[in-house]
């Protein structure tokens, strides 16, 4: 998962409501087994996690490909939330609650996930299956 904590940009998939795709490049952390990420609670992304939580996260990288797909939890627990910031301070040098707008918390717990080298694939394709929490 080294490639999940060094990533700067996070590709977010979700589902617009009438059914179409909305993908959109955020900054995050890899944080307790989640991609982590805010957003201005009124932002396209935002509003489609809040009715359909199933997304996607997809890295920068097609030779280094790693790919979840889960669900979106918002996050509202202060610790967790400080917990978050630190992680943002500590990569992007800012915290995520300084951004503007209102703030909307998420992490995308994975429930299958695929990675890949590209320059060996397909064998070195794998697919895992994560139990719920």
């Amino acid at each position: 998962m080294a490639q999940l904590e060094k990533s700067k940009n996070y590709w977010i998939g979700s589902t617009r409501p009438d059914g179409r795709p909305h993908v959109m490049p955020v900054w995050g952390v890899w944080l307790d087994g989640a991609v982590c990420f805010g957003t201005d609670r009124t932002s396209r992304k935002a509003r489609n996690l809040q009715a359909k939580p199933a997304a996607t996260v997809n890295l920068e990288s097609g030779d280094e490909a790693v790919i979840i797909e889960g669900m979106a939890r918002e996050i509202v627990d202060a610790k967790e939330i400080a917990a978050i910031d630190a992680a943002y301070v500590k990569k992007y040098k800012m915290k995520l609650t300084d951004a503007p707008g209102i703030p909307y918390i998420v992490a995308i717990e994975p429930r299958i996930v695929f990675a890949w080298h590209e320059r060996n694939f397909p064998e070195s394709a794998t697919r895992w299956r994560l139990p719920k929490k």
